[in-house]
């Protein structure tokens, strides 16, 4: 096993984990053979990762968070504490439904809140901010803030957390880092 990582040691990883240069995994976590985690990552406490989950660049895994078969996590993610990931839509303890797991994309940039619940076979887009508790059964659209249950839009997010305020004309500034973005036809775009 690699040794450019941080492993604390009451955590558990199996032979066959893959994990990147400059990445933290705190007490009591547990990740399976086959998992994949990309460099720069932060792997709280007691969080459980399955053997076919993939975690890019810097992304951040609070504590209590359990990434069953068919996550995937682009670079700069963060995943709030105790949320809560699917992977079978229909989960029955007496049938096997493991050929039934889908896949939930969560892309660059997105955040999850704390205690949010994520149903399988959807994809969070990029730079979308889901609030705390929000129970997520769709798709995300980009730099979209959703929050309820199930989830709604409520406005949008710039990339650095920010709320965005559009004008008449369609245009917001990003008030943490002044970049200026377009909303048309219910789509946000960074210019």
């Amino acid at each position: 096993m690699q040794s450019n990582f941080f492993v604390h040691a009451s955590a558990v990883i199996d032979d066959g984990a893959t994990i990147g240069e400059g990445t933290s995994i705190w007490h009591f976590s547990h990740l399976m053979k086959g998992c994949k985690i990309g460099d720069n990552c932060n792997i709280g406490q007691n969080v459980f990762i399955s053997g076919d989950v993939i975690l890019s660049n810097n992304v951040k895994v609070q504590n209590n968070v359990s990434l069953y078969s068919g996550v995937v996590c682009e670079d700069d993610v963060f995943l709030g504490p105790s949320c809560v990931f699917t992977n079978v839509i229909n989960p029955r303890s007496a049938i096997s439904r493991k050929k039934e797991f889908k896949q939930t994309l969560i892309k660059k940039g997105a955040t999850i809140g704390a205690n949010a619940t994520i149903i399988c076979g959807i994809t969070i887009n990029e730079f979308a901010f889901i609030g705390a508790g929000t129970v997520v059964t769709k798709d995300v659209a980009a730099y979209a803030l959703v929050v309820g249950n199930p989830a709604k839009k409520t406005g949008w997010m710039s990339e650095g957390g920010s709320k965005l305020l559009f004008d008449k004309n369609g245009f917001a500034i990003c008030a943490e880092s002044g970049s200026t973005y377009h909303l048309k036809d219910n789509i946000v775009t960074k210019l």
